[in-house]
């Protein structure tokens, strides 16, 4: 399942007025940064057989940085605009790449995920706060 990719998703909406919305949430470190959070879990659970996802707890924490994004005063098409701009994701990815290789994490070796993961869960971070071992 690709729920956390979709939920990243479902925080957004149109491209009304997309160029300020990128600017302004792309300033917004604490909602960038449970967006990464999310990211990471994601590719730790989708790359490591004995970690799983926290689906409720991950989706009430999009719902959350969505509902902190409103409160700020960002509208629907604003966060939509910025969750589905490209640019943006591949900031986001390029982020989540240095996170796990700075943690030790090898793609071709699936372990490094599984490796991060749990000490992700021990030291009950935000993104181990996400995740579950099986």
């Amino acid at each position: 399942m690709h729920i956390l990719t979709s939920l990243t998703l479902a925080v957004s909406l149109t491209l009304a007025t997309a160029a300020d919305a990128r600017a302004d949430l792309r300033s917004e470190r604490d909602i960038n940064d449970g967006l990464l959070a999310i990211g990471i879990a994601d590719e730790i659970r989708k790359n490591c057989g004995t970690i799983s996802a926290r689906m409720i707890k991950a989706y009430r924490y999009m719902k959350t940085l969505e509902s902190t994004a409103k409160t700020r005063g960002y509208s629907d098409a604003e966060i939509e605009a910025y969750v589905t701009s490209n640019a943006e994701k591949a900031k986001m990815r390029s982020r989540g790449e240095a996170y796990l290789k700075a943690n030790g994490v090898v793609r071709a070796n699936p372990e490094t995920f599984c490796d991060l993961g749990h000490a992700e869960i021990a030291s009950n971070s935000r993104i181990g706060a996400l995740l579950k071992a099986k």
